[in-house]
């Protein structure tokens, strides 16, 4: 490692001894060859620029290489061109781009190449934390349950946790500022950690992505994509606050942004308040209130041979646990007990420019500090800390012909370390290593994708209590290693129509809980005895998509099967200890199947108009054709949305209303009841006002309209027959500059 980050200094040096390149051209409307004041944006070096209102457009300082550029503006089609930069040359790309009623397409950040959706052979869900936001989400985890596929588990308003086609907890990898996300996120009481201030878009890829991440992909990975730089020779700024009529809570964050033609800075700042949340049965969940500070701030230089981007991140959630309704009261002063968490994220990234080939090299430190207060607010009951560093590097190979091929090498360190008096998982020490390689071919109509990957996992974890007592924990040394691989194509059978194929294995190392846990679980009131015996999970996932679109409708069906082996889950015994029903930690075969089925109807000429339909299904079995806990219900969401841009004061205006209908869930496991059906309505307006150099942003949104009370299979709160959240009415102005 010392090795690398001498060859990356002297790297750095060597940047401002090179020759840069340009790209010129200007960008035209294909129907009238009017001029259309579109972006021009690389995605490798995260560099972009904007037309004038003439439509010419100029990027300085390109290293030299070979990269994807992407022409986008609204009511256009995007366009990504593969474009050659060498030996110091002006290159002038002039292009038509051709109106389109398709919302505008973005590059696709998770996967490895760099492409738009339609160029991608997986397919990869992508959408705004602004669209989030609009659709009255209290919190980033609560967000990301309306994109298809995707759910939560909650508990209450503030923590949550994402589940992708029925897998969640440590089957789901969230990566953050590039790197992958450690916090403890075993825990049934341990949500996201992340807050949405600062956070421009959420990529999730459904299915194995071990290929890419290594273990605790088996599921999927939630892909937070930190917000972009501004545009060389720009300054920015904005304020937003929204207020939430349910729980009282307010929310605002301030940001900043500067770039130059070599150096870029950002910062963003957030805090928000939030009290018990109230019942469609009009009572509010006690110690259910939360509040969160968060800041995030990035700096970048990018020379002609070497791009290094820093980002930081400080966030502390403080959190109630609520344990019984009790007192109805407004107050978001925190009652024991309560978490207190601390979340550090610091991210490295570099890449350095070869003619015909780059090299990235990520690290990534993360410390996580969390504490449990049960009867002291000044002395904490449970307390965690883990630190995390790893690395990740990768080498885009020169281009051979329709190859682009990278090699990788990824890794992490991991130290936990307890200062309280309950142990949930004992102190460890985690190392991990994998290496990969994977190959994307492209044709004219056909993509073909493939990789393999090894990976090795050891956890050493010491022993804890006394070796006398029941509840001891003995020490544990275990070493787990797995191959996976991935094999994909993207077929255009004929005019707007293609087909994806996707054949992927994963596996997952049991985790620390799992293998070692020897105790009352307070958050759950059981008492849990971990199998150190356990070995990997593993599986392989078939997924067939199809997808048509024109200028009129968009159609989607997505279908997956998903085989696991060694499937680890909890199951209850006849054994009590200190009163608490023992839960024992085993293993069996199970299959998860599904998919995912839309459509969006945009006729034109009338491009304002949207109606929107999703439909999500999925089934979890073990071998024994027990159902699996913790299976999504089926659902279906239709939205009706009209969209106007028109004036030169009025720019973006919207208005929806949506209805979800949750259907029941009667495929229950052993430990689980059968859930009762529910719908919900809600809707929402938003305009954009543009005064000279300001732009004001208000919207109005409501979620469950009718104050329904509802129980959703997901909640934790569902053993203690506590409803959801109810009707709430949100407010949110946004100013920038």
């Amino acid at each position: 490692m010392k090795n690398i980050l001498c060859l990356l200094a002297v790297f750095l040096l060597y940047t401002a001894a090179n020759a840069q390149n340009s790209l010129i051209g200007k960008i035209t409307s294909k129907e009238n060859n009017q001029p259309v004041p579109a972006t021009v944006y690389i995605p490798q070096l995260e560099k972009g620029a904007a037309a004038d209102f003439d439509g010419n457009y100029k990027l300085n300082n390109i290293p030299d290489g070979n990269y994807n550029v992407v022409f986008s503006s609204m009511g256009y089609a995007t366009i990504s061109k593969k474009i050659n930069f060498s030996n110091n040359q002006n290159v002038t790309e002039n292009l038509q781009l051709e109106e389109s009623a398709v919302e505008m397409e973005e590059v696709i950040v998770s996967t490895p190449f760099h492409k738009l959706q339609s160029d991608n052979v997986m397919k990869v869900e992508r959408v705004s934390t602004e669209s989030l936001n609009s659709s009255g989400a209290i919190t980033l985890a609560d967000g990301i349950k309306n994109i298809a596929g995707v759910d939560l588990i909650t508990t209450g308003t503030g923590i949550g946790k994402p589940v992708i086609r029925g897998l969640s907890s440590n089957r789901v990898l969230t990566y953050t500022q590039g790197v992958r996300l450690e916090n403890q996120q075993f825990g049934d009481e341990h949500g996201l950690g992340i807050n949405e201030a600062g956070i421009e878009s959420v990529e999730v890829i459904k299915g194995p992505a071990s290929l890419l991440y290594g273990s605790d992909a088996l599921g999927g990975v939630l892909y937070l994509n930190p917000e972009k730089f501004a545009l060389s020779g720009e300054t920015h700024g904005d304020l937003s606050s929204t207020y939430f009529s349910n729980t009282l809570g307010t929310s605002t964050n301030l940001g900043i942004k500067t770039s130059g033609e070599k150096l870029k800075f950002l910062a963003r700042g957030a805090y928000s308040a939030f009290s018990d949340y109230k019942t469609g049965a009009d009572y509010r969940v006690t110690n259910t209130r939360f509040n969160e500070k968060d800041l995030k701030t990035g700096l970048q230089y990018l020379g002609t041979k070497f791009k290094s981007t820093v980002r930081y991140n400080y966030n502390r959630s403080n959190i109630g646990i609520a344990e019984e309704v009790g007192e109805q009261t407004h107050s978001k002063d925190l009652e024991l007990p309560f978490q207190e968490v601390d979340n550090h994220i610091l991210s490295f990234d570099n890449t350095v420019f070869f003619t015909n080939s780059s090299l990235d090299v990520k690290a990534g430190y993360l410390f996580n500090d969390r504490r449990e207060f049960e009867d002291d607010p000044a002395t904490a009951a449970l307390r965690l800390k883990l630190n995390t560093f790893n690395y990740d590097v990768k080498y885009h190979l020169p281009q051979l012909g329709k190859f682009e091929t990278i090699v990788g090498l990824q890794g992490m360190f991991q130290n936990n370390k307890n200062e309280g008096e309950e142990i949930l998982i004992p102190d460890a020490n985690t190392t991990d290593i994998g290496l990969l390689a994977t190959s994307h071919y492209h044709l004219e109509k056909v993509d073909l994708q493939a990789g393999i990957r090894f990976d090795s996992r050891k956890i050493e974890s010491e022993a804890a209590r006394n070796p006398l007592e029941e509840d001891f924990i003995p020490a544990l040394n275990k070493t787990f290693t797995s191959f996976t691989a991935a094999l994909g194509a993207k077929v255009d059978l004929f005019e707007n129509f293609s087909t994806r194929v996707n054949l992927a294995s994963g596996f997952r190392a049991p985790n620390l809980a799992e293998l070692t846990s020897n105790g009352v679980h307070e958050g759950t009131n059981r008492y849990e005895k971990g199998n150190a015996e356990l070995t990997n999970e593993q599986n392989f996932q078939a997924d067939l998509s199809f997808e048509y679109r024109n200028e009129h409708v968009e159609f989607f069906a997505n279908g997956f099967y998903n085989a696991v082996n060694d499937y680890i889950f909890i199951s209850p015994t006849n054994e009590t200890i200190d009163d608490a029903q023992v839960y024992d930690y085993l293993q069996d075969d199970a299959a998860l199947y599904g998919g995912e089925f839309g459509f969006h109807l945009h006729p034109h000429p009338l491009d304002w108009l949207h109606l929107e339909s999703s439909f999500e299904t999925v089934t979890g079995k073990l071998n024994n054709e027990d159902y699996l806990p913790l299976i999504p219900a089926n659902s279906l969401r239709n939205t009706f949305r009209v969209e106007l841009n028109d004036g030169k004061t009025r720019k973006n205006s919207f208005a929806f209303i949506t209805l979800e209908n949750t259907f029941d869930q009667k495929n229950v496991s052993n430990s689980e009841t059968r859930t009762g059906g529910y719908s919900l309505l809600s809707a929402g307006v938003e305009s954009s006002f543009q005064l000279q150099k300001v732009m004001f942003k208000l919207g109005v949104n409501g979620t469950n309209l009718t104050d329904k009370e509802y129980i959703s299979h997901l909640s934790r709160f569902k053993p203690d027959g506590i409803f959801n959240i109810g009707r709430s009415i949100n407010v949110n102005l946004k100013i920038e500059i």
